[in-house]
């Protein structure tokens, strides 16, 4: 609570607003649009990996839009390497467009999967974006591939669960 008073010397009583509830939550009704909308667009790796890790055809292709020095350092076993800026030329002879597209970029902090799923939009793809990248690919300790070979290293516990097969989301 915050008292203050006013030019004519009254006093008033106003309950602060968290910074949090400052903007109120939406609707149910909306977030449930949106949060659904989310995850038409989005993919996270844990649910890429354990696709990837099972029999049969996953229904989907991974797509790498890193550069040829970035792949070479390390990228998902399977993935599809073109280059965001090759995108246009090069898509439709490397990509089937029945087929829906995840890509990745370096990690949250780079938007490089959004651009190339964008440019993949714009060709008439589906497409989604792997959130976390190919860091936390390799953070959450699934096998990447580089140009010496396969690696795998332990998973980061702030990204992956220790003593769990999943994390339960």
């Amino acid at each position: 609570m915050t008292k203050s008073t006013t030019a004519s010397g009254n006093t008033t009583t106003t309950t602060a607003v968290n910074p949090v509830l400052r903007v109120p939550p939406a609707s149910p009704a909306a977030a449930a649009a949106h949060f659904g909308a989310s995850l038409a667009f989005h993919a996270d790796v844990s649910d890429v990996a354990a696709t990837l890790a099972a029999d049969g055809d996953p229904g989907f292709v991974v797509l790498d839009s890193r550069s040829a020095e970035s792949w070479d350092q390390g990228h998902v076993p399977g993935a599809v390497h073109l280059p965001t800026a090759l995108i246009p030329e090069q898509a439709g002879q490397l990509l089937d467009k029945s087929v829906p597209v995840v890509t990745y970029c370096w990690g949250p902090g780079c938007n490089g999967a959004t651009r190339a799923a964008l440019a993949l939009a714009e060709l008439g793809f589906q497409v989604k974006e792997m959130l976390g990248g190919f860091e936390y690919w390799v953070r959450e300790g699934f096998e990447f591939e580089t140009w010496e070979g396969r690696e795998r290293r332990t998973p980061d516990a702030l990204t992956a669960p220790v003593d769990a097969a999943d994390c339960g989301c």
